[in-house]
């Protein structure tokens, strides 16, 4: 494979972790290299199957990983392949199976740890104990407590390589507290990652000694520690820890390529197969490789005399095409050569995919058009896809107006035919479809706080039934089916069972007395509506100025 190779010059310091008093004598041989490399995905988000135009997939993920480490290991040096977390949801094939194939796949690639992800607690709890059992390396979260004060989960792991005693620490958002499922982590408490990761590396440094410190996160990468409404990032933990209490920081959450241009500045225009430097904050470098599996990182360090150096980084595409013509006609072509997939997990995967689509191909309807859920489109404003999810779950219920969380919303459909695959697609959280009869007065406190929620996050609500203008004292002008509200009427909206227990941060409705738990699950909703309204006309949900928000 041709590789795309960051030229760093000089070889940076990363910091040491190794002088500690009266540590035991090193294993390792002054004046001597060590190469150690780090190989890391995030956000799988159950993509253990190629997409339909073959890219990425965890069979070819095994070939570029064995073929690095053979390298490697010829050349003398080490590895360690790391997960940023959030391996479940997203592809109906695996959450229907509760990602059964993909970490029993990710064991068969022999990965070293990986962070609990937020969606880590998709499932009940037991779903997350199962999970574990699968796999033969340590998912970790350091700042995860139970309702006893003690760490449910593991929270480091320490592995020795060529004598060089690397620890590895897990982290998982604060957020998860607020966009979890409530009724799966109400016995969790998701403490701030940043003073847990000092305490922790301190508590190391005294009594495992470890050389080298790596955090493997769930946290996020957020330029210049600009986090907006989510909870502090990586940037945010490397600026509150001491210079050289950690080397790097393997991370997940965001989603995104982690590729700078400068100083607290991200190169905006990266492409599968550009060369990509990492971020750099406080002595500490910053890692992330988008998602899906869609890249490897590969992060080469020389560990010498007690300091850490960074030689290359690189975010090698798996599979990836780009569009290109030729004669006329447009085709997809790989980025970089194709790996070929791994035969024997591609074998041990094709029983798990045949069976996942056995259950979920087959067609529910069509739409005359796309209906609009991208993550860059429905959390940033009204769409068709996300105001059709909330007339939905109305109809059903027999509300005067739904309300939908657009991070309930996790994909577009296209226009043509729908499979119930597509509907698993956009709403893979088996949440419950509740509704609550509130007087006018209540709707109003309620929107208060709803209608209110921040652009750029999952709590950004859609809506269907209903139209208001959104200011900063509050909403006015609420219209319900077109008719004022009357304080004193009572109505019915819709919301998911997610939201209605607390989840975004929405107002907790289950124990209000006007609130029910239908049992009727999301997509089942969604499917039923669009076979009975098939085929779709998107113009019918298009947003046209129903919600209107002034600064």
């Amino acid at each position: 494979m041709k590789r795309v190779v960051l030229t760093l010059g000089a070889a940076v310091v990363l910091g040491s972790c190794a002088t500690v008093q009266q540590s035991p004598a090193p294993s390792w041989d002054a004046d001597r290299d060590y190469r150690l490399t780090i190989l890391h995905t995030n956000d799988h988000h159950g993509r253990f199957w190629p997409n339909r135009h073959g890219e990425y997939g965890l069979a070819a993920r095994k070939t570029l990983i064995d073929g690095i480490r053979a390298e490697v290991e010829a050349e003398g040096g080490s590895v360690l392949l790391l997960s940023g977390g959030d391996i479940n949801t997203g592809v109906p094939e695996s959450d229907l199976q509760n990602a059964e194939p993909d970490f029993k796949a990710m064991a068969m690639l022999d990965y070293d740890a990986m962070a609990i992800g937020n969606h880590e607690f998709d499932n009940p709890l037991s779903v997350l104990d199962q999970q574990q059992s699968w796999v033969d390396f340590p998912m970790l979260s350091a700042n995860i407590y139970d309702t006893s004060g003690d760490r449910p989960y593991q929270a480091f792991e320490i592995f020795e390589r060529q004598g060089v005693k690397i620890a590895v620490i897990g982290l998982t958002t604060e957020d998860t507290a607020r966009i979890g499922n409530p009724e799966y982590i109400s016995e969790l408490e998701f403490r701030d990652p940043k003073p847990e990761a000092a305490k922790l590396i301190d508590q190391l440094k005294r009594d495992e000694y470890p050389d080298v410190v790596l955090a493997v996160t769930h946290m996020g990468h957020y330029v210049n520690a600009f986090s907006g409404v989510n909870a502090p990032g990586d940037v945010a933990l490397a600026r509150y820890l001491e210079p050289g209490m950690l080397d790097l920081i393997v991370g997940g959450h965001s989603q995104e390529p982690v590729c700078m241009s400068a100083e607290n500045e991200a190169n905006t225009d990266f492409k599968p197969g550009d060369a990509c430097a990492p971020d750099q904050q406080n002595g500490t470098w910053i890692v992330q490789a988008h998602e899906w599996g869609k890249y490897v990182g590969r992060v080469d360090l020389v560990f010498r005399n007690g300091e850490l150096s960074l030689e290359q980084y690189e975010l090698i595409p798996v599979n990836l095409k780009k569009k290109v013509t030729v004669d006329g006609e447009s085709k997809r072509v790989f980025i970089q050569d194709e790996i070929v997939a791994d035969a024997d997990v591609e074998a041990f995967l094709a029983p798990f995919q045949a069976r996942g689509e056995e259950l979920i191909s087959f067609k529910v309807g069509s739409t005359g058009g796309r209906l609009e859920g991208d993550r860059d489109k429905v959390r940033f404003g009204q769409t068709n896809l996300g105001r059709l999810i909330a007339a939905a779950q109305a109809a059903k219920a027999q509300a005067d107006f739904g309300v939908m969380n657009s991070g309930g919303v996790r994909a577009s459909i296209e226009a043509g035919d729908v499979s119930y695959r597509d509907v698993l697609t956009v709403q893979p959280f088996g949440n419950s479809l509740t509704f609550t009869d509130m007087t006018g007065s209540e709707i109003v406190d309620y929107l208060n706080v709803v209608a209110a929620m921040p652009v750029d996050s999952g709590a950004y609500a859609q809506f269907a039934g209903i139209s208001m203008t959104v200011g900063s004292a509050g909403v006015r002008n609420v219209l319900i089916d077109g008719k004022p509200i009357d304080m004193s009427e009572t109505y019915r909206f819709t919301v998911p069972s997610f939201n209605a227990a607390g989840g975004d941060g929405y107002p907790v409705l289950t124990e209000h007395p006007g609130h029910v738990d239908t049992g009727f699950v999301d997509a089942d909703v969604l499917k039923e509506f669009i076979e009975k309204y098939s085929p779709i006309n998107p113009a019918v949900f298009e947003p046209s100025g129903e919600i209107i928000y002034e600064p």
